[in-house]
């Protein structure tokens, strides 16, 4: 949107932790690509808010299905059964297969449950696990969050975590 006078509208602006993540990505010429679940390509959409983030983002893999998560991310049927689609070690695997997959330099996963449905008392709606992959973090590092709230603010509080996470993650490693 372009204002009366010629000028972009605040409408327009990135929201701030976008920016932030676009710009380490930029000042350090790395790349990076999302594993999205429970969000839908909520991360995604935010991230392509910022005008030049395709020099930096590669894309992302929504894989809802446990079916898309071993097909395009190579997580194993076996992770799957063992631990469910909702667990960390199906959160280490989306993030190093969407690294792999999208030859990215950086790659985070998000899956959880946003509800209202599909929670238990072991994995309640809100439990939301995190894995990243990249250079200088050894191994694929998960987090494990519980949001409260209704479905859009758990997706929205997930998205926003993965940013935030990143932009540490960016701001704590080398760049190699």
């Amino acid at each position: 949107m372009v204002t009366h006078s010629g000028e972009p509208s605040v409408l327009d602006a990135p929201p701030p932790l976008v920016r932030e993540v676009a710009e380490k990505l930029l000042d350090r010429q790395q790349t990076v690509a999302f594993a999205e679940s429970c969000t839908g390509g909520r991360v995604s959409a935010m991230v392509t808010t910022y005008s030049g983030i395709s020099s930096v983002f590669l894309g992302s893999i929504v894989s809802y299905s446990n079916d898309a998560k071993e097909r395009l991310l190579g997580v194993s049927h076996a992770s799957l059964q063992k631990h469910g689609a909702v667990s960390a070690q199906v959160a280490r695997e989306m993030a190093a297969g969407a690294r792999r997959a999208l030859s990215a330099d950086w790659a985070v996963s998000i899956t959880g449950i946003a509800g209202p449905s599909g929670g238990s008392a072991d994995k309640p709606v809100g439990l939301v696990f995190f894995g990243i992959s990249g250079p200088g973090v050894e191994e694929v590092v998960e987090r494990r969050f519980h949001f409260q709230g209704e479905r859009t603010k758990i997706q929205q509080a997930a998205a926003d975590h993965a940013l935030s996470w990143l932009s540490h993650y960016l701001g704590q490693t080398p760049n190699f």
